[in-house]
């Protein structure tokens, strides 16, 4: 099968960390590593961001990432590049003239409307994953939200236009009933973790050394929305423990990026200032040390699409402390490999987390539970079977639907 997979800012070869680039990079990295792997043709369709990229670049396991022009060609906030859309599309429309997929699949709203130009000309069935829905981050974010104004209608005529929404979770099928999508045009195929990498045991030579009897790790973008000053405010109630919070940028820039200063006059005004350290960026390669030198990984943002940190920490074999929303509903079994506690409640986060850290083998087993669950359902096999699974069924309801016509 011919796959073209559409992911116009989140690209699979960006370093990660960077306030754009997080869990969509990863999905479309491994999905079209996995599904090259299977012998499909994969190309992913990314905009070109620097005009000394090459037109196309390999991944491992056969697929290949395009470089496609629209817009200036460097770096530019997601949320600025809707008005190059249009030409995006143009340039899919044209490539798929002369290679046609025998489906597209878009990954964020934006690569959604280029692909809608790209596929109308040749008849193509398109799939669509959002990976974060407009509707949702307005209600959360209010007058913060940068997006376009028009991403919730676009994200309402996609939903309802294309021929199938892949949902990354239970609690996103909920939303896109609510903009009117069909529920038997939606699936769940939710993200994975590469679980030979996040492993228990694995060993870094760059962890940072222990200073006090508990640790706690909290990692991701290093953006508001994920929480992190609820994690540094628990830390108050918790003596004797440390809180190490990976990501951001590299950590000789940490003094000039506004997050990292904003948690750093927060820990000094929780007076925690001493039991706090900012690492900046990490090697993904020295992640799983990191993950396992924890006695807890905390996951606490406002709201979460979906939330591939609890995988990585549950592969790894320690327990996870996260914030009942989106993704982690799914992912994360309350009771059974950590806890889900309310958003934006320290408080929760600290009760939560006091009763892991007083009970060793209790955390050994919700970190024994999270491995198990992780290779029964989050492998980026299982995942890949479940989009593959999707394709299949697209075109063949497609050229039905061609036929009857």
């Amino acid at each position: 099968m011919r796959i073209a997979l559409v992911s116009e800012h989140a690209s699979p070869l960006a370093a990660l960390g960077g306030v754009d680039a997080g869990g969509q990079n990863v999905y479309v990295a491994r999905l079209g590593e996995e599904l090259a792997r299977r012998g499909h043709d994969v190309t992913v369709y990314t905009r070109r961001d620097d005009p000394d990229l090459p037109d196309r670049v390999p991944l491992p396991g056969g697929a290949v990432v395009e470089h496609v022009p629209a817009g200036p060609p460097e770096a530019v906030p997601k949320d600025d590049l809707f008005p190059y859309m249009p030409a995006f599309g143009a340039r899919l429309a044209r490539a798929w003239a002369v290679e046609r997929p025998d489906v597209a699949h878009a990954h964020f709203w934006m690569s959604g409307l280029a692909c809608g130009v790209g596929v109308r000309p040749h008849g193509i069935p398109l799939v669509q994953t959002f990976h974060a829905l407009g509707t949702v981050k307005r209600r959360h974010q209010g007058p913060r939200d940068t997006s376009p104004a028009e991403r919730v209608g676009v994200e309402r005529r996609l939903g309802r236009g294309c021929e199938r929404v892949l949902a990354t979770c239970t609690d996103e099928v909920v939303e896109l009933a609510a903009m009117g999508v069909p529920a038997h045009r939606v699936s769940v195929v939710p993200c994975g973790v590469d679980a030979a990498h996040f492993r228990p045991g694995a060993v870094g030579a760059r962890t940072p050394a222990r200073r006090r009897r508990h640790r706690l790790l909290a990692c991701g973008r290093l953006v508001p929305r994920k929480g992190f000053d609820q994690a540094v405010r628990a830390l108050a109630a918790l003596p004797d423990t440390e809180l190490l919070v990976a990501g951001g940028p590299p950590a000789a820039d940490l003094g000039a990026d506004p997050e990292a200063r904003r948690l750093t006059g927060l820990a000094h005004r929780a007076g925690v200032a001493d039991r706090v350290r900012l690492l900046g960026a990490v090697d993904p390669g020295d992640m799983p040390a990191l993950l396992g030198s924890a006695d807890l990984v905390l996951c606490t943002p406002v709201y979460e699409p979906f939330g591939i940190v609890p995988l990585e920490a549950m592969a790894c074999g320690v327990p996870v402390v996260a914030t009942d929303v989106g993704g982690h509903r799914d992912s994360v079994a309350d009771r059974g490999t950590g806890r889900l506690v309310p958003p934006g409640d320290p408080a929760a986060i600290a009760g939560a987390a006091r009763e892991l850290l007083a009970d060793g083998a209790l955390r050994r087993r919700h970190g024994a539970a999270g491995r198990a669950r992780v290779l029964a359902h989050y492998t980026w096999r299982s995942v890949a079977d479940r989009a593959e699974e999707v394709y299949r069924l697209t075109v063949a309801d497609h050229a039905l639907s061609k036929e009857v016509a």
